[in-house]
């Protein structure tokens, strides 16, 4: 498994956070996902075998936000 954070620009609420972390859960290797309003930020823990950066962040991307 390997952990990353990723920068996550474009969150205003609790709501967001959800639909961030709704969209994390949802991808095949992604085992854990921990979303902060106040750091702008989404720590994930996942197979790199399954699932890569890129792809990570292309979701939250298609989820109406940025990442980096």
């Amino acid at each position: 498994m390997k952990e990353q954070t990723i920068k996550v620009a474009g969150m205003s609420c609790q709501g967001c956070v959800r639909s961030v972390e709704r969209v994390l859960v949802g991808i095949t290797g992604v085992e854990k996902v921990a979303v902060s309003l106040e750091q702008g930020q989404a720590q994930v823990r996942f197979d790199p075998q399954q699932v890569n950066e890129a792809q990570l962040r292309a979701a939250i991307v298609d989820a109406g936000f940025e990442a980096s």
